[in-house]
């Protein structure tokens, strides 16, 4: 530590280095945080830095800081209630509607039934006739130039490549059949 004056006589009022200086007039322990906002840990008695991460030590929050905090945490908690309560409506509202007595036969463990094939075969297929339609629909867009039609079928071959990766996932996510 080159701020070290060497050979002085050193009074009990005055620190040895500037360094030891600043640490001294600095805030005092009381007035700084109990706990490390990076990860949580208690800081020890009278550390200036977090024992487990190395974070300086912040200060305190202030009674009108406080004050402040408590009123977001009102306004979160009210958030959050009323949010909660509209999703209580809306899923009571959508208990309350008649669906057509056909629909059951888009439910996925339906579709899985009638195909016979496993879970994650069925959505690998999914996927894969997701990304075929994909493919299609790249194809809808319009090019002005030849370099706007070269991108419209690089986007198109990459949607193809991801369909033909998802087909092959369902064909390797298959259940060999079962001989009884």
């Amino acid at each position: 530590m080159a701020e070290v004056v060497h050979e002085t006589q050193r009074e009990f009022w005055r620190p040895p280095s500037p360094v030891a200086e600043q640490i001294m007039n600095g805030p005092t322990p009381s007035t700084m945080a109990e706990a490390c906002p990076a990860c949580g840990s208690e800081f020890l008695l009278g550390a200036r830095f977090c024992h487990t991460c190395g974070a300086r030590r912040p200060e305190a929050l202030s009674d009108e800081q406080k004050a402040d905090a408590i009123e977001i945490a009102g306004i979160w908690q009210r958030s959050v209630a009323g949010l909660q309560s509209f999703l209580e409506r809306s899923v009571r509202a959508l208990a309350r509607i008649k669906f057509p007595a056909w629909l059951h036969y888009l439910h996925f463990h339906e579709i899985q039934r009638w195909s016979g094939l496993s879970a994650g075969s069925l959505i690998a297929f999914i996927l894969g006739v997701a990304c075929v339609a994909g493919a299609l629909l790249v194809g809808l867009l319009t090019a002005k130039t030849f370099v706007d039609w070269q991108a419209i079928q690089f986007y198109r071959a990459e949607w193809l490549l991801a369909a033909t990766a998802s087909f092959v996932a369902g064909i390797l996510l298959k259940k060999p059949p079962t001989r009884d």
